[in-house]
């Protein structure tokens, strides 16, 4: 859901707040370190000693090494422009904009989830099947389907909304009309 950018954000900004702008220079250069050595291969190393990222791909963990370094270089531009002592993500006033994207982006994503789930609950009773037919009976539907505007598929939804079960067990299709509706 996230892009590395969007992590990098995230993480700066909880784990910025309140550092000074010496703190900040700090995390800029061990940002600049981390970004080296996983750009230059050195991904086994830098996945063992960094505890809250253990990706397996070496090509992502670079690239979010690469965006947390450039956004503590953001911050740290933040603070020399704002002339504060310390990092207040609150005060970030883009940091704060891209926040606010991320929990949009989040919701809208789980409004979507939700809705599928919904639509998949309210699906289970409904059947979609797969259906193999020899080519003289395929013409037959094809012939029957074209003749009432419908797709094979629609004219056997309705063949089989028509299925009337016998006591005996037997299934019969009285006489009907495919409609295209």
């Amino acid at each position: 859901m996230w892009c590395a950018d969007d992590v990098a954000r995230d993480v700066v900004r909880r784990r910025g707040a309140g550092l000074s702008a010496a703190e900040v220079l700090g995390k800029v250069a061990e940002a600049a370190v981390r970004e080296r050595e996983t750009a230059g291969g050195l991904t086994g190393w830098a996945r063992q000693s960094s505890s809250e990222l253990s990706y397996e791909d070496p090509q992502h963990l670079a690239e979010v090494w690469k965006a947390r370094h450039a956004e503590w270089r953001r911050v740290r531009d933040w603070i020399a422009a704002a002339g504060t002592a310390a990092y207040d993500p609150e005060q970030d006033s883009v940091g704060s904009a891209w926040a606010r994207e991320r929990v949009e982006r989040r919701a809208a994503a789980l409004t979507g989830h939700a809705a599928w789930m919904a639509q998949r609950r309210g699906a289970k009773d409904e059947l979609r099947a797969e259906v193999w037919l020899d080519a003289s009976t395929g013409r037959r539907l094809r012939a029957v389907a074209e003749g009432a505007g419908l797709a094979a598929e629609q004219v056997l939804a309705q063949l089989a909304q028509h299925v009337v079960l016998g006591p005996d067990g037997t299934l019969s299709v009285p006489p009907f009309t495919p409609v295209n509706s």
